[in-house]
């Protein structure tokens, strides 16, 4: 079986309409009295934000301080208000939280 050549005289792709967007969350934690506190709480958050709606979050402040944390949260689709929904529930799911306080909130299209 001969391999198809992809140069310039393939066929062209079609585009498809990529959405990124960024939620960045600034939450207080006033239940850690230590590190490992805020760990276990954020670790739990998170796993549960991953799993249910398959959005990627990083700890991207915060690292030193036992009561602050500002999490990112990303997600990548073809429907913006689809992703703008996941958002919205994901940052309704950390103001509701009872061991964190949702201090702020951004979101970012890029």
């Amino acid at each position: 079986m001969i391999p198809r050549r992809l140069d310039k005289m393939s066929k062209p792709r079609k585009t498809m309409a990529t959405v990124l967007a960024l939620l960045h969350l600034d939450l207080h934690v006033p239940q850690a009295g230590s590190l490992k506190d805020k760990r276990r709480i954020v670790k739990s958050f998170k796993d549960r934000v991953i799993h249910r709606y398959h959005v990627s979050v990083a700890e991207v402040d915060g690292h030193e301080t036992h009561r602050r944390v500002t999490l990112a949260v990303a997600m990548v689709g073809n429907d913006r208000d689809r992703v703008a929904g996941i958002l919205q529930t994901v940052w309704n799911l950390a103001a509701k939280h009872r061991d964190m306080i949702l201090i702020d909130h951004t979101i970012e299209w890029l």
